[in-house]
């Protein structure tokens, strides 16, 4: 059985959205989109040596594959080109970018079938909706989480009002120069409450 992963950059008070592109998530008037531009550099280091270093697919919501496609074109040596790259849609009729693969229709139940094959870790890369859903039905394995020091006030949220697992396991952490902090951390599924 594979286990699935959550990477994702959260400011201080937990908010996910848009944090590398001023264009890359506007809805509900969001205005902060690239909040994370000036840690980028050295926080892909950490990524890269935390996240990235042991074989992956990728799993994606519709517009998440939408815009790594975009970003991912232009540059022919990127890695994700040869990552198998899972997309939950309902709208695509065709998925252009090699390797990937929909998945539609009941997304949990698709996703709770899609662990249990053999193959490497899955991490989702942002894909908010996405990653509420698979927090909603406990089927995270492991949060990686890179916390910046930025406060927005508002904005999509890792963590809603409504379920999540309600105690962690650490797995490791490190701060980087610049003053992110990364951590690792597992659910301890038999302390969720609902």
């Amino acid at each position: 059985m594979r286990k699935l992963a959550i990477l994702t950059f959260v400011t201080l008070d937990g908010v996910m959205q848009a944090p590398k592109l001023p264009e890359e998530d506007t809805s509900n008037g969001f205005q902060y989109g690239g909040w994370a531009e000036k840690y980028w550099e050295e926080v892909m280091s950490s990524v890269a040596q935390h996240a990235m270093n042991k074989p992956y697919d990728v799993l994606l919501g519709r517009k998440t594959y939408e815009l790594f496609n975009e970003h991912n074109a232009v540059n022919p040596n990127s890695p994700f080109h040869d990552l198998t790259k899972y997309v939950v849609t309902n709208s695509l009729s065709e998925l252009t970018w090699k390797n990937s693969v929909p998945i539609s229709g009941h997304v949990a139940d698709e996703i709770r079938k899609l662990k249990e094959k053999d193959g490497p870790l899955l991490q989702i890369h942002g894909s908010w909706e996405l990653t509420q859903a698979l927090i909603k039905n406990n089927l995270v394995d492991e949060f990686r989480i890179w916390t910046f020091p930025i406060i927005l006030g508002k904005g999509k949220r890792l963590f809603s009002d409504e379920d999540f697992p309600n105690d962690l396991n650490l797995i490791t952490s490190e701060t980087t120069a610049n003053g992110v902090i990364m951590s690792i951390y597992s659910p301890k599924k038999d302390e969720i409450l609902h």
